[in-house]
């Protein structure tokens, strides 16, 4: 059995896409996910499964948008490979709430951040399947604006990804 993290787009406290994590749990312990854990009401889920990634986040999306009514993006990394982009944080000075990592669907292609108009003093990295922004500033106030051609993409601060790889590896 594999250890994966899903991570949900556009799901959250408020507004349209609302999935409270106990139904969240239950959708998955129905696809046959074992140890599934959520954490926050952000659309975070851990467990394990003998799927691959790709057949884990197709069964989860196939099963949110029948649920929710409209399609909702699934990001999935294995603990291990969720640990390396904790570990290749290429900011470890900064403030981590200061810090977000933009989990991409695909490899970052070469040249993505090539012509990046940076407004605020952020920071930005590209790492293999994620991007990595220093908000200096705090990220509400930034006027960043990433390429539309990182496809598929959410987002979630150092501090959560911490959490998430010390649930993953317990």
């Amino acid at each position: 059995m594999t250890v994966f993290v899903a991570l949900l787009r556009a799901i959250n406290v408020g507004g349209t896409g609302t999935l409270p994590m106990k139904e969240l749990s239950v959708l998955c312990t129905d696809l046959g996910l074992d140890k599934v854990r959520t954490y926050i009401q952000s659309g975070n889920v851990v467990f394990e499964s003998r799927l691959s990634e790709e057949g884990v986040r197709q069964a989860l999306e196939q099963s949110l948008t029948e649920r929710i009514g409209k399609r909702i993006d699934v990001v999935v990394r294995t603990a291990s490979e969720l640990l390396s982009v904790l570990e290749a944080n290429p900011f470890p000075g900064a403030q981590p709430a200061k810090v977000a990592v933009v989990f991409l669907s695909d490899a970052a292609h070469k040249g993505l951040l090539d012509n990046l108009a940076i407004p605020g003093g952020e920071e930005v990295r590209a790492g293999k399947r994620e991007i990595y922004i220093h908000y200096p500033n705090g990220m509400g106030r930034s006027k960043l604006k990433l390429p539309s051609s990182t496809g598929v993409v959410t987002v979630r601060n150092i501090n959560t990804v911490a959490k998430l790889v010390a649930m993953a590896t317990a």
